[in-house]
């Protein structure tokens, strides 16, 4: 059968949850409440342990705080925050994201939150509630997703500029400048690091299950087990970068999961994997021994609302730089078997494990958001039984052509010319989510910037 959604409404579980964790941490001062944004950031507050209780029943909290931009700024087209006010709402724990923090030195604790109340705030305030509307309407249908979500990330050292803090050549203090891809020197060069987060994520119940070293220095991947609820895999990745980034900071490093921190060196990106069965546990991506027609309808409206679903997959900028022609990343709606270079890969498994691997979005996209739009077009390509492409065959050459979206302004033009995300989120949804891109972006191209001075300041 499809699992429950996790839900914001279980107020005797999460009292129980409440008093578990308390028991268990009984000199916790201090908890950390976890907002994630449109963009994917968590924002909050700290409470202290007299409080703890309250969490049970609801906090009330600026419902404006999950539709800012990636600088923590008011959207003041939207009129949010500012000329409405900034109400409150009311925010509830969502069960099982309790835990302790590791890294902390006070014994801090953590716990992510979503709006308790829909009907009192935006329709975009909780990507979590979105990507719920988009699962619950699978399920309507008899189709229980199961998901994995692979995240990939740089390690930097304290130089400026930023620079990766790349491995070391064993015995020496010289540093590795060539990726060496799937280097295990390079995974045990930051050993007690990854050892670190390794404890961190079993602490918090966080099933990562590889790391393996990517290509450029300082780059590495991890990956989450596949699970059978949609919210809990994303509540999972958007935990599993803060912990990357705490840890990475208890050892004296910083971590970005920015899409392309360096001009010369691959970008980061989010995978994520889909299966579907039906209520009775029933596999609808094989016939037999084979892959059936379900994934291949799938994979048809995965590529088709690629161009509408870019200003999710890749919600800054400086996100759109990684989708470029030979940087690793997929540049075409394109599929096939067991191919990386593609946008939608069909890994070579056995019939138990057949499943699509999305790999368009940035390592700094919303994982909810991103999941909700991977989930609506699989969605409806099934629906209405689309026909995908030709599925590009293994080992083939590809040529580097593109034709998705490479520009945030391209991104969302296809947005608003689409209507996948407006039928699945709603108008009024989708409508905030381009709105907040709309500010950022914009803001990001009126800067002068150095690379302006360093071309023109001279010479002109």
């Amino acid at each position: 059968m499809c699992p429950a959604t996790v839900g914001w409404d279980t107020v005797s579980e999460l009292s129980a949850e409440l008093r578990a964790l308390m028991d268990a941490h009984p000199q916790a001062p201090t908890m950390e409440l976890l907002i994630p944004d449109l963009n994917g950031i968590l924002r909050g507050k700290r409470i202290q342990r007299s409080e703890f209780p309250r969490l049970a029943d609801g906090l009330s909290l600026p419902r404006s705080m999950a539709i800012l931009d990636s600088r923590g700024r008011i959207v003041e087209p939207l009129g949010l925050g500012s000329r409405d006010g900034d109400p409150d709402c009311l925010w509830r724990p969502v069960p099982g994201s309790l835990a302790p923090v590791p890294w902390s030195d006070t014994g801090l604790l953590q716990c992510v939150l979503d709006i308790a109340e829909p009907a009192a705030a935006p329709a975009a305030a909780s990507s979590r509630l979105l990507l719920a509307q988009v699962v619950e309407r699978l399920r309507a249908d008899n189709l229980c997703p199961t998901v994995a979500v692979e995240l990939e990330f740089y390690l930097l050292s304290r130089e400026q500029p930023p620079t990766p803090a790349a491995a070391r050549v064993p015995g020496t203090d010289r540093r590795v400048v060539e990726p060496q891809m799937y280097s295990l020197d390079d995974l045990q060069s930051h050993e007690a690091l990854l050892a670190d987060m390794a404890r961190a994520c079993e602490l918090q119940r966080l099933p990562a299950v590889t790391a393996i070293s990517e290509y450029a220095p300082g780059q590495f991947e991890i990956n989450l087990h596949h699970v059978d609820d949609p919210l809990l895999a994303c509540d999972q990745a958007v935990l599993l970068r803060r912990l990357v980034r705490g840890v990475a900071r208890r050892h004296g490093l910083a971590a970005t999961f920015m899409a392309k921190p360096f001009t010369d060196h691959s970008g980061s990106g989010q995978h994520v994997h889909l299966s579907l069965a039906d209520r009775d546990g029933q596999r609808l991506f094989v016939d037999g021994d084979a892959p059936g027609a379900a994934v291949s309808q799938a994979a048809a409206g995965l590529l088709a609302h690629l161009p509408e679903s870019m200003p999710l997959f890749c919600p800054s900028p400086n996100s759109y730089r990684r989708i470029r022609p030979d940087q690793f990343a997929p540049v075409a709606a394109n599929w096939g078997r067991n191919h990386r270079g593609l946008a939608v890969r069909l890994p070579l498994s056995d019939a138990d494990n057949v499943r699509l691997e999305h790999r368009v979005a940035g390592a700094d996209a919303n994982s909810y958001l991103v999941m909700a739009a991977i989930l609506a077009a699989a969605h409806r390509g099934i629906s209405r039984r689309l026909e995908p492409p030709a599925a590009v065959p293994a080992g083939a050459e590809i040529e580097p052509v593109a034709d998705l979206p490479d520009h945030w302004q391209a991104g969302l033009a296809a947005l608003a010319a689409g209507d996948l995300l407006t039928e699945y989120f709603g108008a009024d949804a989708v409508e905030q989510i381009a709105a907040v891109r709309r500010f950022e972006c914009a803001a990001f191209d009126d800067e002068v910037s150095s690379l302006d001075h360093d071309w023109y300041l001279r010479s002109i």
